[in-house]
């Protein structure tokens, strides 16, 4: 395999990271303003919002994930895959609306939580939603530094410390907005990037026809099917835990731009995963690979190996700046959760800044440690997500779901994870086999193995009926007591008012939030 020279190679890395670092430190002192450092509500139109989603919805991981579910399961698996992946963007349409009208100020998911569950469940929430993107962080920088060492051969830490520096540096001056504008950059790049990619690889790769049918890649399969299920409940759940898309929902400046903006985001970002993913039974129809390959996330940079030089150079340059203003984003929407939730926006952002910075050296160490194993980080945070995330929006229903209270959402949730436990040890018949379900240690894509499957059943499932058995337990040990004490009994009163949210307001002269405070901080 044909790799760039390394002084070629890092000439343009790292030219790459100081174009980067200028541009946002520019953009930064232009365009940034005090008020929109952690949020831009009500400010973007329906294409920079359309862009926004598609950059926040993809990172160098879509360059070896979606090559390796094509290589497993063929166009079928590929299918479900891009599909389910651009879906739940279109929900951020409908969900948007709905969670803005609840909560008008917020600008992230775990705000409207804190008013409808209480301050301990959106600290709950909060938890969870930090560590996923410590997850996507680590994933994210794992994922450069399989593209640099696969095209060039060069070791890759410094390049990702770089990285770090760079997006630290100018998210410090500008926060979000700096984020919001670079992801429009992203966005327009990515469009590039397939445009030249899908005529290179057109022009220098030949495909031997006879190889096509005895493939069987183009035949529907077991697992193609599993993971219509599996994939949509996972990504769909993820999507909620990704602060980055809530603050670019808040941030459309109308229903209609939202709508529009996150249609095209969908749109758009099947089409690009799927022209990605088709490298990965390309490369088997090359005879540079064969079905179920280990190699098979590799198969987009073997093919690219086959091309000249320049094109090589330039996907490089794509993968530095794509990767970069991913990381820009997800450390952007870490700061404003950990700001709005944990210090509700009084303590000065530098020393939030200073938080995430710290955060950011186990995250090295771990995407050194990691690098091969990016999808199984995507998948811890997927079974996490499905456990939590369908009994909070049920919450969003006043009409059938008004007596949920924070205490049955977390013990729905935290059950959930326990009960995939439970199911792996009897489905596998051993703690420690179920404790490598609880983590999908054996991945996704074996089709005889159906424990991955029903963890993703049991996950929001046995989420929502525990959390119903919660709230029936709860509900009827206060009924029992009204009645041993004789008092009136409000368990199942409906607020009058379900959208008139009650929370503790408080001043914030730094950002511009003046709220009165002589209201209380208690849940609907």
């Amino acid at each position: 395999m044909s790799k760039l020279s390394s002084q070629g190679s890092n000439a343009i890395i790292y030219l790459t990271y100081a174009f980067l670092l200028a541009t946002g430190i520019f953009i930064a002192v232009k365009f940034s303003k005090p008020n929109t450092f952690l949020s831009s509500n009500g400010t973007q139109r329906a294409i920079p919002l359309s862009l926004n989603f598609i950059a926040s919805a993809m990172g160098c991981g879509i360059l070896t994930t979606y090559c390796q579910i094509a290589n497993i399961s063929g166009l079928h698996g590929l299918l479900v895959y891009t599909l389910c992946g651009a879906i739940p963007l279109v929900g951020f349409g409908f969900l948007g609306p709905l969670i803005r009208k609840k909560c008008p100020d917020g600008f992230i998911l775990t705000e409207w939580v804190r008013h409808r569950f209480g301050v301990v469940t959106s600290l709950y929430l909060s938890f969870f939603t930090c560590l996923t993107m410590f997850l996507f962080m680590i994933s994210e920088l794992a994922a450069i530094r399989t593209a640099i060492e696969t095209m060039t051969g060069l070791n890759a830490l410094a390049a990702i410390i770089v990285e770090c520096v760079v997006t630290s540096i100018y998210t410090s001056i500008g926060g979000f907005h700096v984020s919001f504008i670079t992801d429009n950059f992203q966005g327009a790049l990515v469009l590039l990037l397939v445009v030249i990619c899908a005529a290179g690889m057109g022009s220098y790769i030949d495909i031997d026809t006879s190889k096509v049918a005895p493939s069987g890649l183009l035949k529907a399969n077991k697992l193609g099917w599993q993971l219509v299920y599996i994939l949509f409940v996972a990504i769909l759940t993820n999507d909620c835990f990704m602060a980055g898309f809530w603050l670019r929902t808040f941030a459309s400046r109308s229903d209609r731009d939202l709508i529009i903006g996150c249609s095209l985001a969908a749109f758009v970002t099947f089409v690009i995963c799927s022209l990605v993913g088709v490298t990965g039974f390309l490369a088997v129809w090359s005879g540079d690979l064969k079905v179920g390959d280990s190699n098979g996330s590799s198969a987009f940079f073997i093919l690219l190996s086959k091309m000249p030089a320049w094109l090589m150079a330039f996907v490089l340059i794509f993968c530095v700046s794509l990767s970069t203003c991913t990381f820009d984003s997800l450390q952007s929407a870490m700061v404003s959760t950990i700001s709005n939730d944990l210090f509700r926006n009084k303590l000065h952002i530098n020393y939030t800044r200073i938080i995430v910075v710290i955060i950011i050296v186990p995250i090295i160490v771990l995407a050194i440690k990691v690098a091969n194993n990016i999808l199984t980080i995507y998948l811890i945070a997927d079974l996490v997500s499905s456990s939590i995330i369908p009994i909070i929006l049920l919450g969003l229903s006043d009409r059938y779901f008004w007596f949920l209270r924070g205490f049955d959402v977390m013990f729905g949730g935290l059950g959930a994870i326990l009960a995939v436990f439970v199911f792996g040890c009897i489905y596998y018949q051993s703690a420690k086999e179920g404790g490598k379900l609880l983590l999908l240690w054996n991945g996704l894509y074996n089709p005889e193995d159906w424990g991955p499957f029903g963890a993703f059943v049991i996950a929001p499932v046995g989420s929502i009926l525990l959390a119903l058995i919660s709230a029936s337990v709860r509900i009827s040990a206060s009924y029992l007591y009204c009645k041993w004490k004789g008092k009136s009994f409000h368990a199942l009163d409906r607020p009058e008012n379900p959208n008139e949210i009650q929370w503790e307001q408080e001043v914030d002269s730094n950002y511009g939030s003046v709220e009165d405070q002589d209201k209380k901080n208690k849940p609907i």
